[in-house]
């Protein structure tokens, strides 16, 4: 029996493995361009939830409208609409604020603390769930709301009277 004897080519025998250090510096730019994608994900997704809000706003909007329409008043809460409403992108339901029905001291005011409707006031509490009634306090500041009876639907920073 003869032996058979394989030689690997020239350019084989020459190579070697990756040194620690090599592997390291992949690793941390790998890892710095994953915690860049991750900061632009998250404000993505803060967009896409601020979008989803302006037009659940806008669809009960449209439901006010029909309910003001058939029985020629506001409707009192947003639970006599007999609609099956979303939560905000947040969890939490959308307030809602008749100005026929609630005090002053509850409706949404701008700068010059001046309300922002005549007729309701239609928002979102955002992502910290609080909120109170001038846009200007810092709770408020991230809300979503409804504007200029229904001519602006948006972030509060995005509107300016």
């Amino acid at each position: 029996m003869s032996r058979i004897t394989v030689h690997a080519p020239a350019s084989f025998r020459n190579l070697r493995g990756f040194t620690t250090l090599e592997v390291m510096v992949a690793l941390a730019v790998l890892g710095v361009m994953a915690m860049m994608a991750a900061g632009q994900y998250g404000r993505y997704m803060e967009r896409v939830r601020i979008a989803r809000a302006v037009m659940d706003i806008g669809a009960i909007e449209s439901y006010i409208g029909h309910y003001q329409a058939t029985n020629r008043v506001l409707p009192p809460t947003l639970d006599d609409l007999k609609v099956s409403l979303p939560l905000d992108p947040w969890g939490r339901p959308y307030a809602y604020v008749n100005h026929d029905t609630s005090p002053p001291g509850q409706f949404r005011k701008d700068k010059n603390i001046v309300p922002i409707n005549t007729d309701y006031d239609l928002y979102s509490v955002g992502p910290d769930g609080a909120s109170v009634a001038p846009l200007t306090a810092a709770p408020s500041r991230d809300d979503i709301v409804r504007a200029n009876d229904g001519r602006f639907i948006g972030s509060v920073p995005d509107y300016d009277p």
